[in-house]
């Protein structure tokens, strides 16, 4: 998807406020003041809610236009935001909790760019920190779910529709039309669903050691074939 277009940065802006998985990730981060490393921030809801709450949050995109939006936002002014993928962010601060949301690690489409991405989380965790992200349970049907799909966002002047234009093994492709009462805009995005397994390998090769999965935003347990999420918390590697 190309999120360096300024209108589908203002559209996502709209189509992603603060929901059940936000929640989750500002409870990660607790109560007491604590750094928190956002990788791929998007537009930075949940930076600056982390701000809001007192945290010092970094937010990492390498959208310059989803960063624009970030740096407009309430709260944006206590947040540092640099422009840089997951892979090759670089800095000599580390941090008491390292996220990527959004199921951003799907757009990573190759071992080696998911491998960099957990390797600068590893990379930038402080000891005793967690890192914590998420990817879609593959066992669950998303073409039949996203086939169609169709919803209205904000004010009921955009309508979004998904369809699916192909699925070879791991990575579903799909175009989502934006009809605006300015015209239609269009893209193209594809995502790779991992297995849990293939993921914690990952994770143990970034010098990580996996805590906990949990198959929901409540922090239920994964059930292979039922949860929708697979979300990994972990911390370094003695």
């Amino acid at each position: 998807m190309d999120y360096q277009d300024s209108q589908i940065a203002a559209i996502y802006e709209i189509a992603n406020p603060l929901a059940e998985d936000g929640e989750f990730y500002l409870s990660l981060a607790g109560a007491r003041s604590c750094s928190v490393l956002d990788l791929g921030c998007g537009t930075g809801t949940l930076c600056c809610a982390l701000a809001e709450r007192g945290h010092q949050a970094t937010g990492v995109d390498p959208a310059a236009a989803m960063l624009a939006v970030a740096r407009s936002k309430p709260y944006a002014e206590h947040v540092e935001w640099l422009e840089s993928s997951a892979q090759t962010y670089r800095s000599q601060r580390r941090f008491d909790l390292v996220i990527m949301t959004g199921h951003a690690f799907q757009v990573l489409l190759r071992d080696n760019e998911m491998l960099a991405a957990l390797e600068t989380m590893q990379r930038h965790l402080k000891d005793g920190g967690r890192v914590a992200f998420e990817t879609r349970n593959p066992h669950v049907d998303w073409v039949g779910a996203w086939s169609g799909q169709c919803r209205v966002l904000g004010d009921g002047r955009i309508t979004e529709m998904i369809k699916i234009t192909d699925r070879e093994g791991e990575f579903i492709s799909f175009q989502t039309s934006y009809e605006t009462p300015g015209g239609t805009l269009t893209t193209n995005s594809t995502l790779r669903f991992p297995s849990r397994e293939h993921v914690m390998d990952l994770i143990i090769r970034s010098r990580l050691v996996v805590r906990d999965v949990f198959g929901d935003w409540s922090a239920g347990s994964f059930e292979p074939e039922g949860s929708p999420e697979m979300i990994f918390i972990a911390e370094k590697a003695k």
